[in-house]
């Protein structure tokens, strides 16, 4: 049921995390164990949303590819330090994380349904948020989704459409690079993930398709 529900919501904006992390930790997984399992089971949800949305002609690579690149390397920083903190010091920090990013969601700023001018340059943009939310994906994760459509909407002046591609592409190089590191140091939980994909994958945008990436796992 939390891979339905995080994969419902992190197809039509992200966030889904703020589901899936939460009940990992509540079945008793060691913290690293339960954000590995979540990044994995987040990443099949992730990569089709991504080939739905580049089929659909919605995102520009030339666009995103600085900032792809620099999330893969970013998230994989960041899942290598989570898995040097100890679990009691997780255990301690991450219901605090959680519930500071379920406040930030609830009262971030309203997207916009148009495009606008654009407040920083794209280089700018990519160097910056690249770096600081690949990070942070790697490290946490929960509202990483969330976090890239309002800033690209709010700093890129995408409309939501663009915005929400965009943030798929850099969500699955933040994904990918970090469960490199999580499955390296033993951190994702199998048969878990096999559970969860499934219920994941029903969600509007990767609906139908999730058997062959379950397979890699």
């Amino acid at each position: 049921m939390a891979g339905l529900a995080g994969g419902f919501i992190d197809s039509i904006a992200g966030g889904g995390g703020l589901i899936t992390v939460p009940t990992l930790l509540a079945l008793g997984l060691p913290t690293q164990l339960a954000l590995g399992t979540n990044k994995a089971q987040s990443s099949c949800g992730t990569i089709m949303s991504v080939w739905r949305y580049g089929r659909a002609g919605l995102i520009s690579w030339p666009q995103v590819r600085l900032a792809v690149v620099l999330s893969f390397f970013a998230s994989m920083a960041g899942a290598w330090c989570v898995t040097m903190i100890s679990s009691a010091s997780l255990k301690a920090i991450v219901p605090w994380m959680l519930l500071a990013i379920v406040i930030y969601v609830i009262f971030s700023p309203k997207l916009g349904e148009k495009a606008r001018s654009a407040r920083l340059p794209l280089v700018l943009f990519s160097l910056s948020f690249g770096t600081i939310l690949g990070f942070y994906d790697g490290f946490f994760g929960p509202g990483t989704g969330a976090f890239w459509t309002i800033a690209t909407v709010g700093l890129l002046g995408l409309e939501l459409t663009q915005a929400t591609a965009f943030t798929k592409a850099v969500n699955l190089a933040s994904n990918l690079g970090s469960l490199i590191i999580f499955c390296f140091k033993g951190s994702v939980l199998l048969p878990v993930v096999g559970v969860m994909v499934p219920d994941n994958s029903s969600a509007p945008i990767s609906a139908r398709a999730w058997s062959w990436p379950t397979a890699l796992f």
